[in-house]
C-alpha cells in the first residue's frame, strides 16, 4: 500500500520574517546598574546566613523564627550599631551567636549598598 510521493498530501508552514520588536530595545540594564561580582558576593552571603540560621536555631526552615537580616540596613550603621542590631534580631536564639555575628560582619565588609547607585 505504498503511495507514490507525488500523491501524498503535505502540510507546509510559512514563517513570517516580520518581528514586532521596538527598534530601540535596551538590554542588560541589570548588569549596567549592578556589578555582577557584587551581586554574586551578596548572594553568597545570603546563602551563608541561611545556613548559619539553620545551625543556630537547630531546626527545619519552617520552624526558624521570622527574621529579616537586611544587609543594606546593616551597611548604613556603624560597626557597633551593626553588632547591636544583629544581637537584637537574634535575641530569641538560645545558642551562642557571637561567631555568627562576627562572621557576618566580616563578610559584609567592603559590600556596597544596593538600593542606591554605585559610585566607582
Amino acid at each position: 500500500m505504498a503511495s507514490e510521493p507525488s500523491t501524498q498530501s503535505r502540510v507546509m508552514f510559512q514563517s513570517s520574517d516580520k518581528t514586532e520588536e521596538p527598534p530601540h530595545r535596551k538590554l542588560g540594564k541589570l548588569t549596567v546598574k549592578y556589578n555582577r561580582k557584587d551581586l554574586q558576593k551578596r548572594l553568597d552571603i545570603e546563602e551563608w546566613i541561611d545556613g548559619q540560621l539553620h545551625l543556630l536555631f537547630d531546626c527545619e526552615e519552617e520552624d526558624i523564627p521570622e527574621l529579616e537580616i537586611d544587609i543594606d540596613e546593616l551597611l548604613e550603621l556603624s560597626d557597633e550599631g551593626q553588632r547591636s542590631r544583629l544581637q537584637e534580631l537574634l535575641q530569641e536564639c538560645g545558642k551562642p551567636k557571637e561567631d555568627f555575628i562576627n562572621g557576618l560582619l566580616y563578610r559584609i565588609k567592603g559590600l556596597r549598598k544596593m538600593s542606591g547607585p554605585f559610585k566607582k
